[in-house]
């Protein structure tokens, strides 16, 4: 493995930690930062395409409930020049709006992303996030 392969799979990986954060902190100038302008994701909604309307659709859930742990693991990177493509799970903990413990609601999943680098910075250009199990209620988000 090449220093640059692994230069690229931790620069991937802090990416995916601070847009985990950033939602977790509801840092949406970060999500901006780290998306690409014409990214798309499906999020478990059906494809959406624009970092704006990606973060819409995260803050439709987000705003509406209280504290929130995004947790990854588990990542692979592969590396083809400007490229990549990374896979990891993802457990998140949504808590209704007055932090109470009940109700909540969690996920368990993989995010399947796809990577640009440009101008020597690593963007994420697409996100596929496939649920593996739902645990809890929705109405934590409204």
């Amino acid at each position: 493995m090449s220093i640059e392969t692994v230069l690229a799979h931790y620069e991937i990986g802090r990416e995916l930690t601070r847009f985990a954060r950033a939602m977790d902190d509801r840092d949406w100038g970060v999500l901006k930062a780290i998306l690409t302008d014409d990214a798309i994701a499906d999020l478990g909604t059906g494809t959406i395409t624009g970092s704006d309307a990606i973060i819409t659709l995260i803050r439709r859930y987000l705003d509406a409930c209280g504290t929130t742990q995004h947790l990854l693991g588990n990542l692979v990177v592969d590396v083809d020049g400007d490229l990549a493509t990374s896979r990891c799970y993802v457990s998140d903990m949504h808590l209704g709006s007055d932090d109470a413990p009940e109700p909540n609601f969690r996920s368990l999943g993989d995010y399947h992303d796809r990577w640009r680098r440009i101008e020597g910075r690593w963007r994420l250009a697409e996100r596929r996030k496939l649920n593996r199990a739902l645990i809890g209620s929705m109405a934590v988000f409204g």
